[in-house]
Order: C-alpha cells, then sequence, then structure tokens
C-alpha cells in the first residue's frame, strides 16, 4: 500500500466514497467519520442501466432454453426477472438457481418462493467456489447472467475446463454517472471500488489534478487503473493488515493523525 512519507502533512477532512449510501446505519463508514471527525460523501460515478428487451433479443438468446441460472450479484437478479417480465417468459419452478454467496441467494426472495426453489450458493463470493455445485449438476444448461463489464476471461476459463454447458447473457451495462455544473468537488480523499469508477473521473474531470487529493481503492484490477490514469494510489485494499476499504481507510486515518501530532 502506498502511503505518504512520515514527515508529510495529510489533512484528510471530507471523503467521497463512490457508492451508493449504506442502507444499515451501523456501516463502518459512519463510525470511521465519528472517529476522526471526517465527513464521508456518498456519491457514485458509476450507474446500472439494464438492457432493454429489444437489446437483449439481439443477442439471440432464449431464456426458456436454460434449465439453471448463474447469479454473481443482486443486480443480475433485478435484471433478469425485469427482462422476463418485459418479454413474457415463464420461468418454471424446476428452474435451478445458483449463487456465488447466500445474501445473494436470498435476495431471490423478492421474486420467487425461496423454500419451494432448488437454490445452491458458495461462501466466499468467488465462482470458484461455486464450481463443485456446478459440477455436480453437470447435466444442467446454464444461464450466466452478466453486466457489460463482467470479468469473463478467468471465469470462463475455469468453467470451460470444468465443462460446464454454459451461456453468457448481458443483462445490464455499467455506465458513468456525470456531475452536474453544479456539484462541488471539493474532496480530500476519494474511494474508487472498479476500474469504471476511473474512467468516470477522468470522463468527468478530464483536466484532473490530483495534487494533495488522496486516492484509495479495493481491489487489484482498479489499482491497476488508478495507476495507468497516472494517478497516485495512496491507499489500497485489502492487504494484509486490512481486509476492507473501511480496515484500511480506519489505519489509514490513524496514521495520518499521528503524522499530523508528531509533525
Amino acid at each position: 500500500m502506498c502511503k505518504p512519507e512520515v514527515n508529510q502533512k495529510v489533512n484528510v477532512k471530507k471523503i467521497l466514497v463512490s457508492q451508493p449510501q449504506p442502507s444499515s446505519e451501523k456501516s463502518p463508514y459512519y463510525d470511521i467519520a465519528t472517529r476522526y471527525g471526517v465527513e464521508v460523501v456518498f456519491r457514485p460515478f458509476i450507474k446500472v442501466e439494464g438492457l432493454s428487451a429489444r437489446e437483449f433479443r439481439q443477442q439471440k438468446i432464449n431464456i426458456g432454453d436454460f434449465t439453471a441460472i448463474i447469479f454473481t450479484a443482486r443486480t443480475a437478479i433485478d435484471h433478469f426477472f425485469r427482462l422476463c417480465e418485459e418479454m413474457r417468459v415463464n420461468i418454471p419452478d424446476t428452474m435451478k438457481y445458483f449463487c456465488t454467496t447466500e445474501s445473494i441467494a436470498l435476495y431471490l426472495q423478492k421474486y420467487i418462493v425461496y423454500r419451494k426453489r432448488k437454490i445452491f450458493h458458495g461462501s466466499t463470493g468467488r465462482l470458484d467456489d461455486l464450481l463443485p455445485s456446478l459440477s455436480k449438476h453437470n447435466k444442467e444448461k446454464y444461464l450466466y447472467a452478466v453486466s457489460d463489464v463482467h470479468k469473463d476471461s478467468a471465469n470462463a476459463d475455469m468453467l470451460d475446463k470444468a465443462k460446464i454447458n454454459y451461456t453468457k447473457a448481458v443483462m445490464y451495462r455499467t455506465v458513468s454517472n456525470d456531475f452536474t455544473p453544479e456539484e462541488k468537488f471539493d474532496y480530500d480523499m476519494l474511494l474508487f471500488f472498479s476500474p469504471a469508477g476511473i474512467d468516470s473521473l477522468m470522463k468527468n474531470f478530464p483536466d484532473f489534478k490530483q495534487g494533495d487529493i488522496q486516492i484509495g481503492c479495493f481491489g487489484a484490477s482498479t489499482a491497476k487503473a488508478v495507476e495507468g490514469a497516472g494517478l497516485r494510489l495512496d491507499l489500497e485494499a485489502p492487504n494484509p493488515k486490512a481486509p476492507s476499504i473501511t480496515a484500511a481507510l480506519d489505519l489509514f486515518l490513524k496514521e495520518h493523525n499521528e503524522c499530523v501530532t508528531h509533525a
């Protein structure tokens, strides 16, 4: 993780978190804001748009041909059922659902009677953790619901090697959530969670100069995008000391306070 030099003062008072505001008041961000006296603003740089039924049909995929579905995000669930409704697709009770986490699986309750369906889930959020269940049901014909910026190479290779019969179906896209001229951009730190967020930053502010603004991110691909844009990466998660972005932010601010105190 890149850090400021020990004798360098970093005045972080206002942090932009490029994600939607947490629905729970127990979010670690609120504890951090109170503990360090900082303002945390939730403002996504990107947003998700669903494909229209017409756009989806251009992929020439017939949902009725499949016996099982792979979901890696709740967003995928929302857009799958939306498209089915728009295209008047009747989903049979025999359909099997494979989700990368239990929380994603439980989200299916929004659309189906959970206890009456065959639902399987992993525990880590990674598709490879779900692979034993997929392989066990190797006679199924899987529909893999993805976005237009899905990480398809590693997952596709893994599914191919396991000889899983699947078809990727793009159901939603990620686009820049543009800033308006009236929006102030007076942040001391920016936190990003995807390469698309970095793309949106550069799109919204083509003359962006980082200066004293601290930039943090979650994930190796996002870190690569930060450096690829010629920006300085000051905070990165996960790392050996911090498995989450909030844990990394907590450590960063703790170190920062010590630096200012002893400067």
